[in-house]
């Protein structure tokens, strides 16, 4: 297994202080998306980050070895919308303590 932690930004810095309502319906889907890749292992924990200085949102994938995480993140309604937000994506090199 791989991990992968993942940095969700907003369309613009003031989001989602100023979401509008298309956005809130995109953020739905965006979640519902996360939840069944849940389901599937493949999302371990993910929700927005209220930090001061800008808010963001985080996602920690655990995948098989031969599975990458672009196909998963440009699957996301967010990033189909092609809105403005955009993932970061970072491997782990250790997860602690290891998965059961």
């Amino acid at each position: 297994m791989r991990h992968f932690f993942c940095k969700l930004h907003g369309p613009r810095a003031t989001f989602p202080a100023d979401i509008t309502p298309e956005e809130r319906a995109l953020m739905k889907e965006h979640a519902d998306y996360w939840r069944e890749q849940m389901s599937k292992g493949y999302a371990v924990v993910f929700g927005p980050v209220m930090d001061p200085a800008g808010a963001y949102g985080i996602l920690v994938m655990q995948l098989p070895d031969d599975m990458a995480p672009e196909p998963l993140v440009d699957g996301d309604p967010v990033m189909k919308a092609e809105r403005g937000f955009r993932f970061e994506i970072h491997p782990m090199h250790a997860v602690l303590p290891p998965p059961a």
